[in-house]
């Protein structure tokens, strides 16, 4: 079974989520981040860095939230079909985890970046419901959750960029989305 490496309020919830949209049995292993489980020989034995989120499928070992989106998108068979909408699905995802994550949660990115950010994730979100056009994916996964994140966690405020805030809305309402995240915050 595939396991599921965490800790209390941790990026290890924006697999959780992916898991639970895929409808994926898997185990949550919950790690003591304050008593430093995850600087442990049997969990650096899976990730070096001592980081959270990693799996181990089998014996299987993964780290890195977005990396981790694009396996199980690709084992569970959720990948486009080209290559282009595939390495236009991997840029949601680095954009979600990185540019993303970096302007919501740095103060200074956030004054520099925010409203550029938000205003063409508005123009791309006024034309469809999703970032990969209709269908929900691990892009919607991984820019949504760190978007949930931001009005969870910093109070962002997206009422200025319609398209964005209904997205917003539209994605944290679904069930899978509660359970992982909305239930763990």
């Amino acid at each position: 079974m595939l396991k599921l490496y965490g800790g209390a309020r941790s990026r290890a919830s924006i697999v959780r989520w992916y898991l639970e949209e895929l409808e994926v049995p898997y185990e949550f292993v919950l790690l003591d981040m304050q008593e430093k489980e995850h600087h442990q020989p049997e969990f650096l034995a899976i990730n070096p860095f001592g980081k959270v989120p990693a799996i181990t499928d089998g014996d299987f070992k993964l780290w890195e939230s977005g990396a981790i989106l694009l396996y199980l998108a690709e084992k569970y068979g959720k990948l486009p079909d080209s290559s282009e909408k595939r390495a236009e699905l991997a840029q949601w995802i680095l954009f979600g985890n990185s540019t993303l994550a970096t302007t919501l949660f740095v103060e200074s990115a956030r004054e520099r970046e925010m409203e550029r950010l938000l205003g063409s994730i508005n123009t791309v979100l006024s034309e469809r419901s999703f970032l990969m056009d209709e269908a929900f994916s691990a892009a919607d996964v991984a820019v949504g959750s760190m978007l949930g994140y931001g009005k969870m966690m910093v109070n962002a405020d997206y009422s200025a960029y319609p398209a964005v805030s209904e997205y917003v809305q539209r994605v944290t309402q679904r069930p899978a989305f509660i359970k992982a995240i909305a239930s763990a915050s």
